[in-house]
């Protein structure tokens, strides 16, 4: 093997062996005598540590990777052997003395001889910590820079001579175990090996194994003077005991069974996010519906009485959205939401099922009666009038709206026990706030009242924290450290805020215009005389300006802590705020007229009726509010009338000048507190329109969402609505018609994929067209799917049709329902909406599912199934789903709302469907409908599914979902979820099987299966016997099951249902109507498919899917980068084509006037060329374009239409903007040049860096260069904050604005034009980059960071030799390899340039990171193999 080999090897190291050398990063102490050779002098010459520096790097440059470690054992292993080996280490120590105790005996008593051992016992390491400088100098150059870990861990002799506990000890003897061999040492090794402060003295083991006392009876031959001079020498053996006890009690502890848990061994997110962590558990076993569970998880400790729930009702019926009543179903509607609360709260029973078998509840049923007719004396008296107070969406809402009530109940709860302990405590009496907290219904009355006890008893509430400890002052004495208002308050001066005549509370009364009217007081005297008297003065304040100054300032708190004053400024906001934007000096150069922000600019006057109606566009003034590019704010419409309207009722009527000099200091106080009101009061609002609008979008999503759920499986010609269709389905992804191959996928009415391939070409190829033919009638597909990723699906799409039409293609033949007759109809090819396709091809799940299909003929499996059930395929998805857009503005609000409302729609759909619980439990793709079953969710599911498999996997009825004691069957769920889902899930019926019910396969709830069987008993006209013996013969369900046999069922139709319904509510009081109605249909047709038909998609739909763009990002007027195709030479025309895949036409009149006709088109144009066009018109179902360069035409900006008031728009401000940017430009100096190009930007560098700031690495813009016309700058990302600005010289320059036909780089690098520039030069370096910061040997940190990791690293390796790349972010464009030669090396680093494809290393090229990391190895190799520096 030669060198090469080596260095290859070297750069294709394994992950495995990289990580550990990552693992091994901690330093390791030095033992002492580390170079046993050399004296351990301070005073080395440095000339002798760079040249040993150097002489290592020369010997361990390359290494050979053949070099693993031995794996290491298991922790608990490790502390058996390790645990084993030093005890038998004890007992061989035990064995026998020392070796120095047996001479010292010898010498003591001449007689006693000691029997030599025959063979060496003593063992040492082939390789051990004191010839680690002979093995440092003798490494080669296979060595330096090694990846491969060489273990630098080395036993420390001392403690395993003592036996000492070491976390590695055992990983270290395991290491050394291949090393140990027999040897015979001689004199001078022994000594070195053991030292005689280190060695014990062992003692014999007890019965227990503790340290048996010394017996100096074991000394055979010793008189008693050589055993008391022994011990006197070396001690009786017990002075370690107490190490060794401790020892054997850790090693007892470490290997005792412990109840490991799973946070022990996995990071708490991981459990968390496998659903697996205690609380988790808690939910799965708990007998009430998990999403119940998880949204009252705040509120558990939270308590409603009676009255409560009374209360709660009147306050729900009261925030829900407002709606037309009459008056007479006001009463109505507040005792259905009553109903529908006592329903989630009491019966703890979800939305699915109050929707499906309370929907009496949620309908007035009022009879009305009928004139009598004289020709139909038979006629009913009255018919039953239906009015729909609540559909699904309100008991939504209603479940939300109970978890605020909960909330605003806490925080009640909260206030009135702080109140209560005030009381206690202080003795205080509060008539306003008492008055007031049963009465607040919102949040922020509570808070207001909260701020109004805090402010207004502030003392009390001091010594009450004090008393319970809660201040951090509570050392203190109370009363020490005072507010201003406290003392205001508790001193002479608080007279004269009494003087102002009325109390804030009063005064807030009379702005409310709650009861009688308080009327203001003035006092004898003027407020400055007033002020100056000895009544208010004192120490603090002094005169009497301060005096009234302090009053005003605490008259005007009492005002701002008023919570019936707020409520007149909250109540004044909402009726009459306005709300505005105002842009800042980052938006006015930001904001042009093509951001997405700007119909926001200049926005004014904007009423909240108006953000009702548009809650997307107050959500992008907040979302450029925090981008800082524009101000919000919001203020009262009319603000001094209503200033006005205050006073008026706050000052005094007295004509008089007292009065006057009174009304004017109560004007300055007022002013004063609204001041202090205005700013928190207009947060607040703008806060609580931010929950509003975002509400209102998610509602929207869910709305959207809802429609796309709401689809039945596409329905075969001759098929009832709900059948599952045989689908092939074929796609290219993003390939060309001809060129790419076309995957496809089979799947039969089970969803099973029993076949899949490619077609070469379909539209050439005739042995592909034949075997798509043969394919076709051998496998009767009812439906052709086909979709793709680009435009040129459309040409798939013409094909297929195309051979189904030549070839004749149809489906199986069925029976026309209307005729009878047999008939086919033609195959049809469907566009497929693959927003969930998409999602799945390229998931870790598709991966999993199918690992050995290719990602095309996933998203074409994909595409079958969302023609054979939309439903399943969404729910799939899980939270991904919040991939896929359902608004524009989808964004702007957080995804957990998002979800929410997403996740409801689900569990509407699919509780409507209902879960085919045989399918459920033997096929994943089936069991993901369970989470969103009424009563389950994602644990409860879970736990579901596990449960059912370990009893067996098979169940013959719902009620043995709650076990079953006979046949001691476990319960699945508990009883209040089994209420919940029982009716949602369905067994298939089995005419065959008697233990089959065939109400299991309905919607019909087993509550309700006595009225099932009632209407089946009486439509087939059976008495009571009959009933009976049907039941004895046959079980319960014998009457059902006789109606279906003797297929009856359309008998159910004769029953007069109105008669059972109004003797139910007679006899049982229960509400029943709609609930006979389902189950007269479920006997007829169980679980009919409820869903819309399948929807194909609309042109719009399809144009958006295949291209990306909506009607808003393209549209005629837009001027847009276009590249030409082809130049038509003879027809004088481009065609051209947009990036999304629209295609178009430039005639000849709309290119220029002023164009030279006796040269060609050519002359002037060439295919790949970039020009900017503008859309004359746009055919979004040909997806071709007409467009237009000519100068004039590109002149005329595109203008977005808002449909806008006239004092919307502050047009004033937007002129005198335009203006002020003019200006700017001239200032610089420059002519602003443009360049029609799609990245063209008119930045500078600053707003260039800014600009890319979000983008991603590669991204770039051109813009004008400082250097001149001659010259562009491209600034493109190299990283994050790290940005190239490259200057590029143009040569051949038709004019000073056109661009340079020759484009030069640094004068090396030289392109024909813009677009060459970007792919081969600046796409290329990015790439570059990307392979780099891929690479294991780069650091995500600064170089800093990285040093110091190199450090750390030789540390923990002191022979080791690393180097590692950093970016180099004061160098843009570069890297810094940073390295470091052993621990003694200095660091160092070289500069690496990225150039397009390829990096340069002291000025040599290398095409790949594997050649960069041989040729920097190489370069250092040699140059200190030649002595070099």
């Amino acid at each position: 093997m030669d060198a090469q080999d080596f260095i290859v090897g070297e750069a294709e190291l394994d992950v495995e062996e990289e990580l550990s050398e990552q693992g091994d990063g901690e330093p390791k102490q030095k033992a002492n005598g580390m170079h046993g050779n050399v004296d351990d002098s301070s005073d080395e010459d440095e000339d002798d540590d760079d040249e040993e520096a150097a002489r290592a790097v020369r010997e361990g440059f390359i290494v050979d990777e053949d070099e693993e470690e031995e794996e290491e054992p298991d922790r608990a292993s490790r502390r058996r052997r390790d645990k084993k080996r030093r005890r038998e280490e004890r007992a061989r120590e035990e064995e026998g003395l020392d070796e120095e105790d047996l001479d010292l005996i010898g010498e003591a008593n001449p007689e006693f001889e000691r029997t030599l051992p025959s063979k060496p016992k003593f063992k040492r390491l082939k390789r051990g910590h004191r010839d680690v400088e002979e093995r440092g100098l003798s490494r080669g150059l296979e060595d330096i820079f090694s990846d491969d870990d060489e273990g630098d861990a080395h036993l420390d002799a001392r403690n395993d001579r003592l036996g000492r506990f070491r976390p590695d000890a055992a990983h270290a003897a395991d290491e050394f175990d291949d090393f140990i061999e027999e040897d015979k040492l001689t004199d001078d090794e022994e000594q070195d090996l053991l030292d005689d402060e280190e060695r014990e003295v062992a003692r014999p083991r007890g019965p227990r194994g503790e340290r048996a006392p010394f017996d100096p009876t074991q000394l055979a031959g010793m008189d008693g003077d050589g055993v008391r001079a022994i011990v006197d020498a070396f001690g009786d053996g017990t002075d370690y005991d107490w190490a060794l006890k401790l020892q054997d009690e850790m090693d007892d502890l470490l290997e005792a069974p412990q109840n490991v848990q799973l946070t022990d061994v996995y990071e708490f997110s991981q459990v968390a996010e496998k659903l697996l962590t205690e609380e988790d558990n808690v939910i799965r076993l708990s007998d009430e519906p998990e999403r119940f569970q998880l949204a009252r998880k705040p509120f558990r400790h939270v308590v409603l009485t009676d009255e409560q729930l009374k209360e709660e009702a009147i306050w729900v019926s009261r925030m829900m959205p407002k709606r037309n009543l009459p008056e007479s179903l006001r009463e109505p509607f507040l005792k259905a939401v009553a109903k529908v609360l006592e329903f989630f709260i009491t019966d703890e029973v979800e939305v699915p099922f109050v929707f499906q078998h309370r929907k009496d509840y949620l309908i007035h049923a009022a009879k009305v009666p009928v004139t009598p007719d004289p020709a139909n004396p038979n006629a009913p008296e009255y018919v039953v009038s239906a009015e729909k107070l609540l559909n699904q969406n309100d008991l939504w809402q209603i479940l939300e709206y109970d978890l605020k009530f909960r909330a605003l109940i806490d925080k009640r709860n909260s206030l009135q026990r702080t109140y209560d302990k005030l009381q206690k405590a202080s003795h205080i009496t509060d008539k306003l706030f008492e008055s007031m907290l049963p009465a607040a219904e919102t949040m922020e009355e509570l808070q207001d009242l909260q701020d109004y006890l805090y402010f207004q008893h502030a003392s009390h509430v001091k010594d009450l924290k004090l008393l319970n400890g809660e201040s951090e002052t509570a050392h203190r004495r109370a009363g020490v450290h005072k507010s201003l208002y406290e003392r205001i308050r508790s001193g002479k001066l608080y007279s004269l805020v009494r003087a102002f005549g009325i109390t804030a509370d009063a005064f807030a009364q009379n702005a409310l215009r709650e009861g009688r009217r308080q009327y203001t007081e003035d006092p004898s005297v003027r407020p400055d005389d007033m002020a100056d008297s000895e009544d208010v003065l004192d120490a603090e304040f002094s005169t009497g300006v301060q005096a009234l100054r302090a009053a005003k300032m605490m008259f005007a708190e009492e005002i701002a802590h008023s919570p019936k004053m707020r409520k007149v400024m909250r109540r004044a906001y909402y009726m009459s705020g306005i709300v505005e934007s105002f842009r800042t000096d980052k938006g006015l150069k930001k904001i042009d007229e093509q951001h997405p922000y700007y119909e926001i600019k200049y926005l004014r006057n904007q009423q909240l009726s108006d953000i009702a109606r548009r809650p997307d566009m107050y959500l992008k003034m907040l979302k450029a509010e925090e981008e800082g590019l524009v101000e919000v704010r919001i203020r009262l419409e009319n603000e001094e009338q209503f200033k006005k309207q205050l006073f008026n009722v706050l000052a005094s009527d007295n004509f008089s000048e007292i009065a006057d000099a009174w009304n004017a200091e109560r004007k300055d106080a007022l002013n004063r507190a609204l001041i202090k009101m205005t700013p928190p009061m207009a947060r607040s609002v703008k806060e609580n329109l931010r929950q509003r609008c975002e509400d209102e979008i998610a509602a929207a999503c869910r709305e959207e969402f809802s429609k796309r759920l709401d689809q039945a499986p596409y329905q075969p010609g001759g098929m009832v609505i709900g059948t599952v269709p045989r689908v092939l389905a074929l796609s290219f992804g993003a390939g060309v018609p001809g060129r790419d191959a076309v995957c496809w996928a089979w799947l039969e009415e089970d969803g099973r994929v029993l076949e899949t391939g490619k077609f070469k070409d379909l539209r050439y190829d005739e042995e592909a067209k034949n075997y798509f033919i043969e394919l076709v009638q051998r496998r009767k597909p009812d439906v052709l799917g086909v979709s793709g990723f680009t435009v040129e699906t459309r040409k798939l799409v013409a094909d297929l049709e195309k051979i189904i039409d030549d070839a004749d293609l149809r489906v199986i033949e069925y029976e026309d329902p209307d005729t009878g007759e047999e008939q086919s109809k033609r195959l049809e090819v469907v566009m497929v909406n693959d927003e969930v396709a998409r999602l799945y091809h390229t998931s870790d799940r598709a991966a999993s599912e199918r690992p050995m299909r290719p990602p095309l003929t996933r998203y074409c499996i994909a595409l079958a199934r969302y023609l054979q059930d939309p439903l399943k395929e969404y729910v799939s998805l899980g939270r991904d789903i919040i991939s896929i857009s359902f608004h524009p503005s989808q964004q702007l609000v957080p995804q957990e709302k998002i979800v929410k409302q997403l996740e409801s729609a689900m569990v509407d759909m699919v509780d409507l469907c209902g879960v085919d619980l045989g399918k459920a439990t033997s096929n994943p793709y089936h069991a993901n409908l369970l989470k969103y079953v009424c009563g389950l969710g994602p644990r409860k599911a879970i736990h579901f599914m596990k449960t059912i498999h370990a009893t067996g996997g098979q169940l013959s009825s719902r009620a043995e979902l709650l076990g079953d004691i006979h046949s001691k069957r476990q319960p699945i769920v508990g009883p209040r979820v089994w209420n919940n889902l029982a009716s949602f899930i369905y067994l298939e019926y089995d005419d065959q099987d008697n233990v089959s019910e065939y109400l299991d396969n309905t919607r019909v709830h087993p509550e309700d299966y006595d009225l099932g069987r009632k209407m089946a008993a009486d439509a087939l006209e059976l008495d009571e016997e009959d009933i009976k013996m049907e039941i004895e013969e046959s079980g319960p369900g014998a009457v059902v099951r006789k109606l279906i046999k003797e297929d009856a069922q359309e008998k159910v139709n004769d029953l007069i249902l109105e008669e059972y319904a109004e003797q139910l509510e007679h006899k049982f009081n229960q509400r029943k109507r709609a609930t006979l109605e389902t189950i007269r249909a479920e006997l007829q047709q169980p679980y009919e498919e409820l869903r819309r038909n399948f929807s194909l998609l609309t042109t719009d739909e399809i144009f958006t899917m295949l291209t990306g763009e909506t009607r808003e990002s393209l549209c005629v007027g837009m001027v847009v980068p276009v590249s030409i195709k082809r130049v038509l030479t003879a027809q004088r025309q481009l065609e051209v084509r947009l990036d999304c895949g629209v295609t178009g036409i430039i005639e000849e009149h709309e290119i220029s006037d002023r164009l030279n006709y006796d040269l060609p088109l050519t002359h002037f144009f060439s295919p790949h060329q970039t020009l900017q066009a503008k859309i004359l018109s746009l055919s979004r179902s040909n997806f071709e374009a007409t467009f237009s360069i000519r100068e004039e035409i590109l002149k005329q900006p595109y203008r977005k239409q808002y449909d806008r008031m006239r004092d919307e728009w502050d047009d004033v401000q937007e002129e005198k903007d335009r203006e002020l940017l003019k200006e700017k430009n001239n200032d610089t100096g420059r002519t602003q040049r443009v360049i029609k190009h799609p990245l063209f930007r008119p930045f500078n560098s600053a707003q260039a860096e800014e600009f890319l700031g979000s983008q991603g690495r590669g991204d770039a813009v051109i813009r004008p260069s400082s250097k001149g016309l001659d010259h562009i700058a491209i600034t493109w990302k190299v990283s994050d904050n790290v940005y190239q600005h490259i200057d590029v010289l143009e040569l051949n320059k038709e004019n000073e604005f056109s661009v340079g036909r020759i484009l030069k780089i640094g004068g090396k690098y030289t392109y024909s034009d813009l677009d060459e520039l970007i792919v081969n030069h600046i796409k290329a370096m990015a790439r570059k980059v990307d392979e780099m910061t891929l690479h294991e040997k780069f650091q995500g940190g600064s170089k800093t960071e990285t040093e110091r990791w190199l450090t750390t690293y030789t540390e923990a390796n002191p022979k080791r030799s690393v180097y590692a790349f950093c970016i180099n972010p004061k160098h843009p464009g570069y890297f810094s390899l940073c390295f470091k030669a052993g621990q003694k090396a200095h660091l160092g680093s070289w500069p690496v340039k990225v150039i397009p494809n390829a990096y340069e290393l002291r000025g040599v090229a290398y095409p790949d990171m594997r050649a960069l990391c041989n040729g920097f190895k190489m370069i250092f190799s040699n140059m200190h193999g030649a002595g070099g520096r």
